[in-house]
């Protein structure tokens, strides 16, 4: 077990659908990372945008960028996370790939589809939450609009750490802001969201604000509005146990189901 887990997030302006590109810019940024970091997280759709053409950059789970993140993870004796556009089984989904240093991978499918802009009639949702046991950590990664739905995040199963990844608007940044503290606050974990930058091909602007938070609510790392790098951070498990212990809200959580 890793009592300390250093962890980095990448923000970037995307290019719109054009994954050589984006994986270029990121693996020049993960290259430059200090030996120590354990995760690296990268926005959602990282290859491409918030793109509802699926056909146009759907890739398979052996493809090109699955392979690329294999290597970059086994070159730096990393893990990276980042959701990316995949087809399987002759459906499109919004899926978060989390690749081990071993090679292994854990994935998670989107599981709330963000109707506003029509992503439920092109991706299929995901049914199953998803925790990586990684160095000792129990980590929750999520994607972008699942942000809004607390009980999906509710920490039943004591995660150490909550990841979010987004392609979030700036006109709702405030949102972002506050309900990424909200997680964190209420499930008495480190959270860690990771959101673009830039403006995509259906003009909509997004400003970032890429923030690491501890369980209490506060900032460890933070990106300013609009600015291209990077947010790291060291997360103590031990430091956030003591605090479980000592103020107990988790015992008192509310048990429940969910129906999928």
């Amino acid at each position: 077990m890793q009592n300390e887990l250093q962890i980095a997030g990448i923000q970037a302006d995307l290019v719109w659908e054009h994954p050589q590109e984006n994986r270029n810019f990121f693996e020049d940024k993960i290259g430059a990372l200090s030996k120590d970091i354990d995760v690296v997280v990268l926005p959602e759709m990282f290859t491409t945008g918030f793109t509802m053409q699926p056909k146009n950059v759907a890739e398979s789970m052996d493809g090109i960028t699955i392979l690329w993140m294999k290597k970059l993870a086994a070159k730096h004796q990393i893990a990276i996370t980042g959701s990316l556009v995949i087809e399987d089984d002759n459906r499109f989904y919004n899926r978060l790939v989390f690749v081990h240093p071993s090679g292994k991978i854990d994935t998670y499918d989107k599981r709330h589809s963000f109707t506003l802009a029509g992503e439920d009639k092109v991706y299929t949702s995901g049914t199953k939450l998803l925790i990586v046991n990684y160095k000792g950590w129990k980590i929750c990664p999520l994607i972008c609009y699942d942000l809004r739905f607390p009980v999906w995040a509710r920490n039943t199963e004591n995660y150490d750490l909550l990841i979010y990844m987004a392609n979030w608007p700036i006109k709702r940044i405030k949102a972002w802001n506050t309900l990424l503290k909200a997680r964190a606050i209420e499930n008495m974990s480190y959270a860690i969201g990771v959101n673009r930058t830039g403006t995509d091909a259906n003009n909509y602007a997004y400003s970032g604000n890429s923030v690491i938070i501890d369980s209490l609510g506060d900032e460890i790392s933070y990106l300013p509005k609009n600015e291209i790098g990077i947010i790291e951070a060291t997360l103590i498990k031990s430091n956030q146990q003591k605090i479980r212990e000592k103020l107990g809200f988790l015992n008192d959580k509310d048990d429940f189901n969910i129906l999928l």
